[in-house]
């Protein structure tokens, strides 16, 4: 799907009107509310690190970017807007994006340690071949999430918070330093 039907999607789920599994509970609702409004304010707030535009602006091969992704998920909505406004930079570059649980998605092939953490960037050729992969989230935020995995020392709700600190302080600069090392 393209970008605007994706986001359409968190309209949907919002209003109701999409009350499919696991929108039928209030605590995704309530996650899709949060994501949306995260989006939002990366699209309005959030800058491209000028090196990273030259080289995006640089593309110039027909390239797909694939971003998988759910509307529920933390993690996808602070990058989103920058994967989005990074996209939009160079008309060789199409934005496909798979929802992770719907039919068709390709998670399965771009596993992380054997999990479906998202998001997932994969970028491909025209001839379908991967260039790169990225994510599920930069290397920080990979390390604080695994850390409290193996040693939980405070509750999910304390380590999620800590989790959205750090991207709110981070303003997508990390993940924009690591997809540069794609382009180098």
């Amino acid at each position: 799907m393209n970008v605007e039907t994706y986001e359409q999607q968190f309209d949907a789920i919002l209003s109701g009107e999409n009350k499919n599994y696991p929108y039928d509970s209030e605590d995704y609702v309530n996650y899709v509310k949060m994501n949306q409004a995260r989006i939002k304010r990366w699209e309005k707030k959030g800058n491209l690190l000028p090196d990273l535009e030259a080289k995006i602006q640089e593309i110039s091969e027909p390239v797909t970017w694939v971003l998988i992704t759910e509307p529920w998920c933390g993690d996808a909505a602070h990058s989103h807007a920058f994967i989005k406004k990074l996209a939009a930079l160079n008309s060789n570059i199409t934005l496909v994006i798979q929802n992770r649980d719907s039919e068709g998605s390709e998670i399965d092939n771009y596993l992380t340690n054997g999990g479906k953490s998202i998001p997932k960037l994969i970028a491909r050729d025209a001839q379908g071949k991967d260039i790169f992969s990225w994510g599920p989230r930069p290397t920080e935020a990979q390390t604080m999430v695994l850390s409290h995995l193996k040693n939980p020392t405070t509750d999910n709700e304390t380590n999620t918070r800590n989790l959205q600190k750090w991207y709110n302080k981070d303003k997508g600069l990390t993940m924009q330093h690591e997809l540069m090392q794609f382009f180098a």
